[in-house]
């Protein structure tokens, strides 16, 4: 019996409730929103995660070994890379951190999803590279986190 309300009680958890992380102000978040090309000899990460699963949950997110800072549903961060490279992108998981390999071109932008997904204890995280076209629409709909804040 106690299993199954302990079962009942993260299932709730994991469906409702909303985790909450530093956010920047509406006009930086408007700027980042506008999609303009990055920086000479950069690329441009859009790292997002939208929708109702796991939204009690936080993520810790890294590029390149550097600390991004924690997700929660429905924000977004973007960061600017070194153009023409690989990058490492990665994120808290279950048990260890899921990682995404990308190669970045100069002057291009990149969308990211996060997805968190039912593991066997709590939620874990993947990431997926999305199309230029739904990724400026999903981020269009999402607030910019504050970059930074990781829980280890």
């Amino acid at each position: 019996m106690y299993k199954i309300v302990a079962l009942a009680a993260f299932t709730i958890l994991l469906f409702s409730g909303c985790a909450s992380v530093p956010m920047e102000g509406i006009e930086k978040s408007n700027m980042v929103k506008k999609f303009n090309p990055p920086s000479d000899g950069k690329a441009g990460l859009y790292i997002y995660r939208s929708g109702p699963l796991g939204s009690a949950l936080k993520k810790d997110i890294w590029v390149d070994e550097k600390c991004i800072g924690e997700s929660a549903s429905n924000i977004f961060f973007y960061e600017e890379v070194t153009g023409n490279v690989e990058h490492k992108i990665s994120t808290e998981s279950e048990f260890s951190p899921n990682d995404l390999i990308l190669k970045t071109i100069t002057g291009h932008n990149y969308f990211i999803r996060q997805y968190i997904k039912i593991g066997v204890f709590i939620g874990g995280a993947v990431l997926k590279v999305v199309d230029e076209e739904k990724g400026k629409n999903e981020v269009a709909e999402l607030d910019l986190a504050r970059k930074g804040n990781c829980s280890k």
